[in-house]
């Protein structure tokens, strides 16, 4: 075992994906110049986006409001109130496919779509709430205009336009009459705000919206004295930012890193995410192997399997990682043969080596944010993460590492505390309460 885990431990040097190379010091401060960047205008990598969205303010009780949701591959319609005990109550709900994901459409299919989901709830309240999980410029009107997409969705003539006055043309052209209004905002920024509501009997420094799923992001409360390029702003008061973190592009990459990266939709950008999401895990795993594989560091026989398998998913990870010697799963049946266990080891540590590289990014990420606001010093009043996404929760590797580098790097290295807490239902209360409140 200790040869095998040598010879992994060789080819993630070799490639870039060994966290032990990755300086955290270095890496921090790294984020943080980016961060500062992005909110002064200066070109950056992170996009540092003003939401216009306060975290403060008292929700309106028995009032509805239509949520809607656009994820990766889903579209979430809701009606939300919240009744006399401030408790949310979620009716009408339907989930639908996310317009662009199975082929690409028109931006006039884009948002026809959209009003077709919205139709039969349109008549619920005039407040419509739209969390939006792209790359979006939110405006101080509270629209949003596109970015980019990413996640593999395709819509032609997207970029730039205005998400919400788009819905809201079409559902005019439907002959709806009553003035509706429509907030985005993005899913990470819903999660922090629904985190936030979900416990306030406890005693927070701050918040910090976390996603770590199909994509990822974080967004947190600035001061707005902070941030320089947000023309209009009140000079006081807090404002949340999204970072768009996925986007980082300063953070170490190797060699399968730059060959995946140019095979995407999108080569370039959202060079963080694809170190460490669930959208690419499979795809950064596949070609480890493949590497692997043609310095001969598995057997013949794993060879001659893996060669049927064209892209893993994020699930046949977790699969294998749980269930290594089962025949049912892909990854799995590729080491069941005689001669599979030294095929089973390289293929864990290699896995291993990937969701390590990952967590530590992550741990950096969130490490820049508490280190700039200065944030969680005291640990009886930690800074709350409210968490969403399935590599988060469902990764058998990576929570675990997770742990131990926020333990040795932000608590011991840099004293700062943070608490990861999960709510139910985030994404949606959190939507609800920026369509209530703004």
């Amino acid at each position: 075992m200790t040869e095998i885990k040598g010879k992994a431990t060789e080819f993630l040097k070799k490639y870039g994906i060994w966290a032990e190379d990755i300086c955290f010091e270095k890496e921090l401060q790294a984020f943080i110049r980016e961060m500062r960047d992005g909110l002064s205008g200066k070109k950056s990598s992170l996009g540092m986006l003003c939401t216009y969205l306060s975290p403060e303010g008292e929700v309106a009780v028995n009032e509805p409001v239509i949520v809607m949701d656009a994820g990766g591959t889903n579209f979430r319609v809701a009606v939300v109130t919240f009744n006399q005990d401030k408790t949310p109550v979620i009716e009408d709900f339907q989930r639908y496919p996310m317009p662009g994901t199975n082929g690409e459409i028109s931006k006039e299919e884009f948002f026809s779509t959209i009003a077709d989901y919205l139709m039969p709830v349109i008549d619920r309240s005039n407040k419509i709430g739209f969390c939006f999980s792209y790359p979006t410029e939110i405006l101080p009107n509270k629209d949003g205009r596109l970015i980019r997409f990413n996640k593999e969705v395709k819509v032609r003539d997207m970029v730039g336009e205005e998400i919400g006055r788009g819905i809201l043309e079409v559902l005019r052209q439907r002959g709806i009459k009553e003035e509706k209004r429509i907030v985005i905002l993005n899913d990470t920024v819903a999660t922090l705000l629904g985190g936030k509501a979900a416990y306030p009997d406890r005693v927070f420094d701050s918040y910090i919206g976390f996603i770590l799923g199909t994509g990822t992001n974080t967004c947190y409360i600035e001061e707005n004295a902070g941030i320089e390029k947000a023309s209009g702003l009140d000079r006081h008061g807090y404002t949340i930012i999204n970072t768009e973190s996925g986007g980082y592009d300063k953070a170490p990459r190797g060699a399968i890193d730059i060959y995946l990266d140019s095979k995407t939709n999108d080569p370039g950008t959202q060079q963080f995410e694809k170190m460490i999401s669930g959208a690419y895990q499979g795809s950064l795993i596949t070609e480890v192997i493949r590497r692997a594989m043609s310095e001969n560091m598995f057997s013949d026989e794993f060879r001659k399997r893996f060669e049927k398998v064209d892209v893993l998913s994020s699930r046949d990870i977790d699969e294998f990682c749980y269930y290594p010697y089962s025949s049912k799963y892909t990854l799995s049946a590729c080491t069941d043969h005689a001669d599979g266990e030294n095929d089973r080891l390289m293929l864990y540590y290699l896995i291993d080596g990937v969701m390590e590289r990952a967590a530590k990014l992550v741990t950096i990420n969130l490490a820049a944010i508490m280190h700039k606001t200065g944030k969680g010093k005291n640990p009886c009043r930690p800074v709350c993460v409210p968490a969403e996404g399935t590599t988060f929760y469902k990764s058998k590797l990576f929570r675990d590492k997770l742990n131990y580098y926020v333990k040795t790097c932000i608590n011991e290295e840099l004293n700062i505390y943070c608490e990861f807490v999960k709510a139910e239902n985030a994404t949606l209360i959190g939507t609800a309460i920026a369509g209530l409140l703004n």
